[in-house]
């Protein structure tokens, strides 16, 4: 018997065998429901003849004898629809391996779509930090590279996006001069368009800022008030009078373009939640990032953990349109083995790169859209920048005294390629 992981291979399989049949019927729609089965949606103006249905018979059939209960039976498994606009509308959706006339729409319980790749938004750059797992050291090098670029003259606005567990704010701001409001409360305002009273005071200059800025998003204000309950209303799509809605995420990049034509940072720096979840997605795909910074510890389950999304990115045919903003960040590098530790971790990441991101060229030899990188290539998105372990940075919440009693060489020596990397970025492309 099939299991969920087997359907849409099946469905391949299927169609591929009977491709005659199938190009009769031009495009085509697999729906893959809530529940994981399978029904064919095709246009309403396919002739009504002997051919057609035969052909469509015929698919139909051949469905069902191999998926079983993973599809609808077979009276029920085709609908007739007069446009595709209406099935494809806010749906997860790709093109199914090798059939260019045939679309997959996923229907999910959430809104989290992983294979929609946003472009980089124009304002100007966008940096994600994310993890497969918590405990990397994400925030704190988030807070760190914010007070390096700060102090090389830049404005830097920085987001914490880890809505469900909320704590960068407080290593760079103390509770006195936090502001009033976060963005759990625009987004809940946002849904009754009263964003205005509270948009101006939303954000707050760190005392930790000298030659540059830098501003700060919280996830809440200096009071949060009902914050879980606010935090069960974020993820809501808001009806507009049409009938039509505007997914939560695209309501989270509204507010980040407007932040960004409000106050001009040079670069934006997200701190986004651990994990293949709501959040992640939105972050990483929805919102114009130009970089996304993958923190890893040299572990099975973080290695997993990216083989399961960068799979996914190959799966649904959206590799070519992030691989490029990709970095991986070698987190809390040992201090014991140190350079042993990270050239394995340099090897596993090219490995990974190798296996589902690299095009099977020459290393170096980049042409076009297609890429391929030598494992030493310090240039490569594989090549972890490293961050090595220090005590004195081994907790967010000690950021904010820790900083204003140590200088720049010692951000340079812990957190140096991380830094450097960063300040390529912001200088490179500048707000338009």
């Amino acid at each position: 018997m099939s299991t969920f992981d087997q359907v849409l291979p099946t469905v391949r399989e299927v169609l591929n065998e009977h491709i005659h049949q199938l190009a009769k019927l031009g495009s085509v729609i697999i729906n893959r429901d809530l529940n994981g089965r399978i029904r064919l949606v095709l246009s309403n103006t396919l002739p009504d003849n002997a051919e057609t249905k035969s052909a469509i018979a015929t698919l139909v059939q051949a469905l069902s004898s191999r998926l079983g209960l993973h599809c609808f039976p077979p009276e029920n498994m085709v609908l007739f629809e007069p446009s595709f606009e209406a099935v494809l509308q806010n749906a997860p959706r790709y093109i199914l391996e090798d059939l260019p006339d045939v679309t997959v729409v996923d229907r999910l319980a959430t809104e989290t779509d992983w294979s929609n790749i946003s472009p980089a938004s124009t304002l100007g750059p966008r940096i994600v930090f994310f993890s497969i797992k918590g405990g990397v050291g994400r925030s704190t090098a988030l807070a760190v590279a914010a007070w390096s670029l700060a102090q090389a003259g830049k404005r830097v606005m920085v987001l914490d996006l880890d809505l469900e567990s909320p704590g960068l704010s407080s290593s760079l701001l103390p509770g006195e001069i936090r502001p009033a409001y976060g963005i759990t409360d625009w987004l809940v305002e946002d849904l009754l368009d009263n964003t205005a009273s509270i948009f101006e005071d939303m954000v707050a200059i760190s005392n930790l800022s000298h030659d540059g800025e830098i501003l700060v998003v919280p996830a809440h204000g200096n009071n949060p008030g009902e914050y879980v309950a606010k935090l069960g209303r974020v993820w809501m799509p808001k009806v507009k009078e049409d009938g039509s809605y505007e997914r939560w995420s695209c309501r989270l990049n509204r507010l980040l373009d407007q932040l960004q034509e409000r106050w001009q940072p040079n670069v934006i720096m997200i701190d986004c939640r651990a994990g293949i979840d709501e959040v992640a997605s939105a972050c990483i795909t929805d919102l114009g990032a130009k970089s996304i910074l993958l923190f890893a510890l040299d572990s099975e389950q973080t290695w997993e953990g990216y083989r399961i999304l960068f799979q996914h990115w190959r799966r649904t045919g959206v590799v070519l349109d992030i691989r490029e903003r990709l970095q991986f960040v070698g987190a809390m590098i040992p201090e014991i083995e140190g350079l042993n530790y990270r050239d394995e971790l340099c090897e596993h990441a090219w490995n990974l790169f190798t296996e589902e991101i690299y095009d099977e060229i020459p290393a170096g030899e980049n042409t076009g859209d297609r890429f391929s990188y030598d494992k030493h290539d310090e240039y490569a998105p594989h090549y972890p920048w490293a961050i090595k372990w220090h005590r004195g940075f081994a907790a967010v919440r000690s950021i904010h005294s820790r900083v204003q009693h140590i200088d720049l060489n010692e951000v340079n020596t812990i957190f140096g390629p991380l830094v450097h990397g960063l300040q390529t970025i912001s200088e490179t492309e500048e707000p338009s």
